[in-house]
């Protein structure tokens, strides 16, 4: 075992507990952040709820994709890897990031907002991101061609390129999550955003670990 194994066993661990308690208080704002449901024309309303433009909504829409290819490549290396940490942290990913994409869909739902923008991506943060044609929707975000590479590589070719563009991708996502942590109205997202940069990185320090082992670079 080397002088590294048991600092990257603590820091599994506890991304493994933050996975959990991100979910357990995901679940609870689910419960409590609602729009109110009484108008002065006694009617139902969404006064309490963010506008559409808002960085509460953009950010959840942006989040939500950018959440579901990072589910979409854990499966993918899941499948093409007996490595047992690799696996693990695939579920991690899977787990935390496609509950917290249905908190944040949930939340669109509840406020009475499109899941969709009608604009370009990342407008909430105050700039947008050009269409470029390769799949990748937004910063961070592996192309079509980095998907295919993935989908065909095996054993730890597949890890070392799914570690890479992990880490690249939750850079990325812990920057927008930190926008949205700063600027968001809601306490939920707020409160989401901020325990997705914790996380994010926490993983980050955890795949350079992972790769470092196999002899290969972020």
């Amino acid at each position: 075992m080397t002088a590294l194994a048991p600092a990257r066993a603590t820091r599994r661990m506890v991304i493994a507990g933050a996975g959990v308690l991100l979910v357990a208080l995901g679940l609870v704002a689910l419960m409590v952040v609602r729009p109110s449901s009484a108008s002065p024309s006694g009617g139902s309303s969404s006064l309490s709820a963010p506008a559409e433009e808002s960085v509460d909504a953009g950010f959840a829409r942006d989040m939500a994709i950018h959440h579901q290819q990072a589910v979409e490549m854990s499966f993918i290396v899941r499948d093409r890897t007996d490595d047992e940490d690799v696996r693990r942290l695939a579920y991690d990913i899977i787990n935390t990031q496609a509950n917290q994409r249905g908190m944040m869909l949930g939340w669109l739902e509840m406020w009475g907002l499109p899941k969709s923008a009608a604009g370009p991506p990342m407008e909430w943060m105050g700039h947008t991101v050009a269409p470029t044609g390769d799949g990748a929707l937004m910063p961070g975000m592996a192309t079509d061609a980095e998907l295919a590479a993935l989908t065909a590589a095996k054993g730890e070719k597949a890890e070392v390129l799914f570690l890479r563009l992990m880490t690249v991708h939750h850079r990325a996502g812990a920057d927008m999550a930190r926008a949205a942590a700063d600027t968001a109205r809601t306490d939920a997202i707020r409160d989401l955003a901020a325990g997705m940069v914790r996380g994010q990185r926490s993983e980050m320090g955890l795949m350079a670990d992972m790769l470092e082992e196999r002899g290969a670079k972020p």
